[in-house]
């Protein structure tokens, strides 16, 4: 006896409307990696990639308040863009400088009754004329900013 010989099955091919569910499925597979993707390097990039200088920031003037608004023996702080600066007024005159403490990054205050820019944080005073240590653990400095003061307007000038 000889065996049946079977003709082979022919495998159905997909139809039209099972390739357009895979190619369906496939394109939302690539979009949902493409779109996790970009959610993880927007805020990388965002953080490597500073931002572009404000006009205040590229040399600009920015006002600082009026010779009302600090009279002789206070000061003040005052935003310059980001930057926090302390304007004060003395007998020799308006100065600024960065409020930024050298010690720890604190942002340093006037303090009247001292006389002094004085740091919050480990009790460091700076001349209010030169920004110059006077006591506490500072090790430099506050760095000046130029000032300009036009009738009793105060500006601060960057650059």
């Amino acid at each position: 006896m000889e065996p049946e010989r079977t003709e082979p099955v022919p495998v159905p091919t997909p139809s039209g409307a099972q390739t357009g569910r895979r190619r369906f499925l496939r394109y939302l597979l690539g979009l949902s990696v493409f779109s996790t993707l970009a959610m993880v390097a927007t805020p990388v990039l965002a953080f490597l990639v500073p931002p572009p200088s404000s006009s205040n920031q590229a040399g600009g003037r920015v006002p600082a308040g009026t010779t009302a608004d600090i009279p002789v023996g206070t000061g003040k702080v005052v935003a310059m863009g980001s930057t926090p600066v302390i304007v004060t007024n003395t007998a020799q005159g308006i100065h600024a400088f960065s409020a930024v403490c050298t010690h720890l990054g604190c942002i340093v205050a006037f303090d009247t009754t001292l006389g002094q820019i004085a740091c919050p944080c480990h009790g460091g005073t700076f001349n209010p004329d030169t920004g110059a240590v006077t006591a506490g653990p500072p090790p430099a400095p506050l760095p000046p900013v130029t000032v300009v003061v036009e009738k009793d307007q105060i500006f601060l000038v960057n650059g």
